[in-house]
């Protein structure tokens, strides 16, 4: 787990693309779709009260986020989960004493599929149990204050109809989650991709300064994080997915062709394992 430190009160929590470290043999979903990406939970800290933007991918990643943060004077803590997927709630357990926010979607996902996450069923091992479930939830907006930060919490529709995106005013800061990733997002709901493309023109009407994904480079989430330009990268790519659909020679074009203007204009960097990304994309939206 490496701590880094974008934004003034931004900490995140950085674990993966560490070239032959896996955190298990056999295939699993903390390796294949999160710790081979890379992928960050933050904190938003200010004198003894924090917000968790995700409890990582284990309960112990999630009690090293805890300690590191209870060791520089952290007292109170709130834990808010981006969306559903394992990766983001694995480690809730660590913060069972807290008030845990989330769309009221993403509650109703995680309480329909409870037996089968704690059974390790729903994605495959390991099981997460106990799932800790959300303590609140909320429907569209809604404002959160952490010491000086005052926090517009959004739910969105990219990437998973359940996700919830940090919109920090003051810093013009993002925190993304999901909704935006670095090469390429990920497609969990093909028959979204319209929806998607709707509400990204809602983060792009924030015009942040800043963007903080989960899922990134950690050395450009060092620097501050990524620009403005990512939210553009991220519509041009679902733009050519859904293209593959009635042009079979986009289908087997290379990604880094595939994204060459984003890249070259500095919205985005390229990194290897999301070939693999790509191609299930390109299978998910395709007709069989």
């Amino acid at each position: 787990m490496r701590i880094l430190h974008p934004a003034d009160g931004i900490v995140a929590f950085y674990d993966g693309r560490v070239d032959g470290y896996r955190f298990a043999a056999d295939p699993n979903w903390v390796d294949d779709g999160a710790l081979a990406l890379g992928i960050a939970s933050y904190a938003i800290v200010d004198g003894d009260e924090a917000l968790i933007y995700d409890t990582h991918v284990s309960v112990e990643h999630a009690r090293f986020v805890r300690g590191a943060l209870e060791a520089q004077g952290v007292k109170r803590f709130v834990v808010l989960l981006s969306h559903c997927h394992l990766d983001h709630v694995a480690g809730t357990a660590a913060f069972a004493d807290c008030e845990v926010i989330a769309t009221a979607r993403t509650a109703e996902q995680l309480t329909a599929k409870r037996r089968a996450i704690e059974a390790g069923a729903l994605s495959g091992p390991p099981g997460i149990d106990p799932l800790v479930l959300p303590t609140l939830t909320f429907d569209d907006r809604m404002r959160l204050d952490v010491g000086r930060f005052r926090l517009e919490v959004i739910h969105v529709n990219i990437h998973s109809d359940d996700a919830a995106v940090v919109w920090i005013p003051e810093q013009d800061v993002l925190l993304a989650g999901d909704t935006l990733e670095d090469t390429v997002t990920y497609v969990a709901d093909p028959d979204g991709l319209d929806a998607h493309l709707v509400d990204l023109e809602r983060l792009s009407d924030l015009a942040p300064d800043r963007i903080l994904p989960n899922h990134g480079d950690p050395n450009v989430i060092t620097g501050g994080g990524y620009p403005s330009g990512l939210i553009r990268a991220t519509q041009d790519y679902i733009r050519v997915l859904q293209r593959c659909r009635d042009e079979p020679d986009l289908r087997d074009a290379p990604l880094a062709e595939l994204v060459a203007d984003s890249l070259d204009a500095g919205w985005i960097t390229y990194f290897e394992p999301y070939e693999t990304v790509h191609r299930a994309n390109v299978e998910a939206v395709t007709p069989a």
